[in-house]
């Protein structure tokens, strides 16, 4: 830990939370004016404008005004045509379309014209280059097929003046093996990724660098030492991950290698941890990638109040940019509200873990 971390993470200054709360009003009204404006927002949003009794456009002048609308349901998300999210100004561009989700029923969508690249580019910025060198190549073991992952990543790679190297993955697959109680298939197929990863790993010396689950990193480091095979960085994301195991990355598994710890979706994007100090005690905290998305932890009866900091709840997801626009998600997370810091001067979201009262229990499969 550097002298510079310990004051990116102490407490933000009363000045810093305000910027950044007058920069997210801002961003808020420039990101609403694009969806309900007829020349450039999409067509489910113009299509919601034509029901309201109010203007989106006049009224909403701030985050907090977008309590006016209905929370968002992620039905809205299945099925298509997904070009009803797809913003008029963005005619005639190339437009990806990735999922989440998808286990079982339709799996939610989101459509993406540089969103990827952009939540990448910033992230990159938070790399400190000796951990994960310019020039240096890149793995991601992680879910490929329709997910943003593949791509974001090779972006994230090519930013930082390298080449990204991947392998194939189907999170569902797994998760179907372990609800029919096949755990010899789901671990057959969990060591068929690991060993995809060790034969680029040993025949590509300038891989330096990874994206891994900690599923998946604590396999891998079974049966290689990263540091010894020449891994200088790991970032590291899945659905959720404990003090417990940010402990052993940091002290066991990467022998040195530096754990960069994240939490992200293909709805939101991606959240940046807070900077390592001991007295946090490795709790996994994350802060979100403001203004662009916005994470809070809301009581779960009255989703429109937020809990008191050090209190736990459900985790609210609203998504700001010009591509999508997301108010008031409700996820399948519950978290820790933690207060803003130097660095990320708005709330945290600590300890995630899947909402207990959804009733059926998660299986994560190789995240």
């Amino acid at each position: 830990m550097s002298p510079s971390d310990r004051e990116k993470a102490a407490p933000a200054s009363p000045a810093r939370i305000r910027a950044a709360r007058e920069a997210l009003d801002a961003w808020v009204r420039e990101v609403v004016a694009w969806h309900f404006g007829p020349d450039t927002g999409c067509p489910f949003w113009l299509e919601q404008a034509a029901r309201l009794s109010w203007d989106p456009r006049r009224e909403i002048q701030g985050f907090a005004d977008l309590a006016r609308f209905e929370p968002f349901q992620d039905e809205w998300l299945r099925g298509g045509p997904v070009s009803r999210w797809v913003p008029r100004a963005y005619h005639g561009k190339p437009v990806f379309v990735f999922e989440t989700g998808g286990s079982t029923g339709v799996p939610k969508t989101r459509v993406n014209i540089e969103d990827f690249r952009s939540d990448y580019s910033a992230f990159s910025a938070t790399l400190p280059d000796d951990a994960f060198p310019r020039g240096s190549d890149w793995l991601a073991i992680g879910p490929t097929g329709p997910r943003r992952l593949r791509l974001a990543v090779e972006h994230l790679a090519q930013e930082r003046g390298g080449i990204s190297f991947g392998l194939d993955l189907d999170p569902r697959w797994v998760v179907k093996c372990l609800k029919r109680g096949w755990t010899v298939g789901a671990e057959a197929y969990k060591d068929h990724v690991v060993d995809q990863a060790l034969t680029i790993i040993r025949a590509h010396p300038n891989v330096r660098c990874l994206f891994t689950t900690p599923k998946l990193l604590e396999a891998l480091t079974d049966k290689i030492s990263l540091r010894h095979a020449g891994i200088t960085g790991v970032f590291c994301g899945g659905t959720h991950m404990t003090a417990e195991f940010h402990r052993r990355a940091r002290e066991e598994l990467l022998q040195g290698a530096a754990f960069v710890p994240t939490y992200g979706n293909t709805l939101m994007g991606l959240a940046c941890h807070k900077p390592f100090v001991p007295e946090d005690d490795f709790s996994i905290i994350y802060h979100a990638p403001q203004p662009r998305a916005v994470l809070e932890v809301v009581d779960p009866d009255q989703p429109d109040r937020l809990v008191p900091h050090g209190r736990r709840g459900r985790v609210k997801l609203t998504t700001l940019t010009k591509e999508l626009f997301l108010p008031g998600f409700l996820e399948r997370d519950e978290a820790m509200r933690t207060p803003p810091i130097e660095l990320y001067p708005w709330d945290g979201v600590g300890d995630v873990k899947p909402f207990s009262r959804l009733g059926s229990a998660v299986v994560e499969g190789v995240y």
